[in-house]
């Protein structure tokens, strides 16, 4: 009988299994399907009405979820004029380059009636993550979260939270943002700044005729609420501040970091931030405004104004209080507008959580040592092209921006394909340089020659090459604050500093225990930046200035890692729906 009745116990749990019943028992990961319809939509905002292009006809995007190990098959349907590629920002693509995204690097781009299948694996990665198009400035209105939870039976560091909210940042422009970013490029001059800042899509009541566009954060008290926060903006980094609530930092770009309570956090384009906001213990008898505005280092003209929430308290039975609109509104205090010594401190309190589960994996030794200077530049004004007009940039120049004083040159074709099948003669050269050809105070006195060179030309790493790169900023025209995302790896903050970067004292002072681990980091204003990754992932990696106008500018460059010797260690065939030039 007891033989019998544990054979019937193991079928119906076998049973439960195969029906995925019992979630926890059943396979680890599974494979999660989304299609992805890029389309026109009428959307208004201050109240300008606009045809933008969209995914599913949302703004932001719908959201993607899944868990750590599923397998993602996301269907991109191109239904408009322009071109569109999508890139997944953060996600490691290893050995699946293909879908990385960025146009001309990884893919050409989805054409007019063409689809894509993005096909990709998340391994060995939880958190806040999002996705946005990655060609021109179509990511001003096509971006959404990427959510990663945890694998099942697998918690938080931290409290687990009462709820999860996305917040996103992003721009809104009255005007057409591709024909912003074609004049700026034909003018040589700076480009027209967007209209307003938004939260989840919403500029909110700071603006003229946007008070019913506001996003309201609904919270009960005594919980402990998740804020996934994403700055999808094109051009600017952004404080963010609760009025009289305290943020308790947890993740940044998807690695758990030691926990620390802020009242404000900075965040810069490409980058996530997790927080955990622990509400009133009992209703506070107010509301509360939530808002960012930007960081601001450079030169140039930006949008100086001021994007608001609002955190409302649900009243409950015990608890009746006055309509919301009866409430009073308290308001956060920000940091001034180029607050960089309040951006320091924010970013030296970053640490990784380093602990035997979530171990930070610094590289000790270093193979391959490499010195990069980023910057704005110019190019000369071509008469021909603009009819004898001088052109609005720097003293009639043409504004350009580089690394190593090389200004990157879109390809005609993908760079990954000319890799892959042996062609790159013509397309790319593999001779990017290791540091300037031409040393000079990077941070001091100004050059009287402006000019950048123009070029595609990649960094070639072997497998598993350790690298450790300095991200020098230069005051050529102005120093300034740039955050850099390096596609297809996270890697290691060690070192950071104000002033030209000392190569005999600084490594001295290189945290290798517990930096953070991200996919962007801000290269300080006037100062440096030290990382160190593992090149483990084969392929062509896009690495630029996540402010949109800057790898407009040319602030961008790729790496070619080659295959490892292993079957695991190499990048797998193109799929056969990859788009064509």
């Amino acid at each position: 009988m007891g033989v019998a009745l544990f054979s019937l116990v193991r079928l119906f749990v076998l049973c439960c299994i195969t029906l995925g019943l019992i979630p926890q028992l059943a396979l680890a990961s599974i494979t999660r399907h989304y299609t992805f319809d890029v389309q026109l939509q009428n959307m208004t905002r201050l109240c300008h009405t606009k045809s933008i292009v969209t995914i599913n006809g949302q703004f932001p995007g719908p959201r993607i979820v899944a868990r750590e190990g599923d397998h993602l098959l996301i269907k991109v349907v191109n239904h408009v004029q322009s071109n569109i590629s999508i890139h997944w920002h953060g996600i490691r693509q290893l050995q699946t380059g293909w879908a990385d995204g960025p146009a001309y690097i990884t893919q050409c781009p989805i054409q007019t009636g063409n689809s894509y299948v993005y096909n990709f694996t998340i391994v060995g990665q939880r958190g806040t993550l999002w996705w946005h198009a990655h060609i021109s400035w179509l990511r001003s209105t096509i971006y959404g979260p990427l959510i990663i939870l945890p694998k099942r039976g697998v918690p938080y560091p931290f409290t687990k939270p009462y709820k999860e909210v996305p917040i996103i940042f992003g721009e809104w422009w009255n005007a057409d943002t591709e024909a912003v970013i074609k004049q700026a490029l034909q003018t040589g001059g700076g480009p027209n700044v967007s209209d307003a800042y938004t939260i989840n899509g919403l500029p909110g009541p700071l603006y003229n005729c946007s008070a019913k566009d506001t996003f309201k954060l609904k919270v009960q008290a005594g919980k402990t609420y998740m804020l996934r926060i994403i700055n999808a903006a094109l051009n600017d980094e952004l404080f963010f501040s609760i009025a009289n609530h305290t943020l308790k930092v947890v993740e940044a770009d998807a690695v758990y970091v030691k926990p620390f309570d802020t009242n404000t956090i900075l965040i810069a384009p490409g980058q996530t931030t997790n927080v955990l906001l622990k509400t009133k213990p009992s209703h506070p008898n107010a509301s509360f405004f939530m808002t960012a505005r930007p960081y601001v280092t450079g030169l140039g003209t930006f949008d100086n104004s001021t994007v608001a929430g609002i955190l409302e308290y649900e009243s409950t039975a015990l608890h009746s209080t006055l309509p919301m609109e009866k409430l009073p509104l308290h308001k956060p205090i920000l940091p001034v507008l180029n607050d960089t010594s309040f951006a320091t401190k924010f970013s030296n309190k970053l640490r990784s959580l380093n602990t035997p589960q979530f171990p930070a994996n610094v590289p000790q030794k270093v193979d391959k040592r490499l010195f990069f200077t980023i910057g704005l530049g110019t190019n000369p004004c071509s008469q021909q092209k603009h009819n004898n007009q001088t052109c609005q940039g720097p003293n009639g120049t043409m504004f350009a921006a580089s690394i190593n004083n090389i200004s990157f040159t879109m390809p005609n074709t993908a760079l990954l394909q000319s890799h892959f099948f042996g062609q790159s003669n013509g397309v790319y050269s593999p001779y990017f340089p290791i540091s300037p050809l031409i040393p000079f105070n990077y941070t001091g006195a100004q050059l009287n020659n402006t000019n950048v060179s123009n070029g595609t030309k990649l960094m070639v790493l072997p497998f598993n090459t350790s690298g450790e790169l300095v991200l020098q900023d230069t005051s050529i025209l102005g120093a300034e604050s740039h955050p850099l995302h390096l596609h297809g790896f996270n890697f290691f903050v060690v070192g950071q500093g104000f002033g030209n970067f000392d190569q005999n004292k600084d490594p001295k002072k290189f945290n290798l225990i517990d930096p953070v681990e991200r996919n962007t980091v801000g290269v300080p204003s006037g100062g440096w930046v030290a990382i160190r990754f593992l090149a483990d992932n084969p392929g062509v990696w896009f690495m630029h200035c996540h402010l949109e106008i800057h790898t407009s500018w040319g602030l961008r460059m790729a790496w070619l890692v080659l295959d490892g010797k292993l079957p695991n260690q190499k990048l797998l065939p193109p799929p056969l729906d990859l788009p064509k030039c």
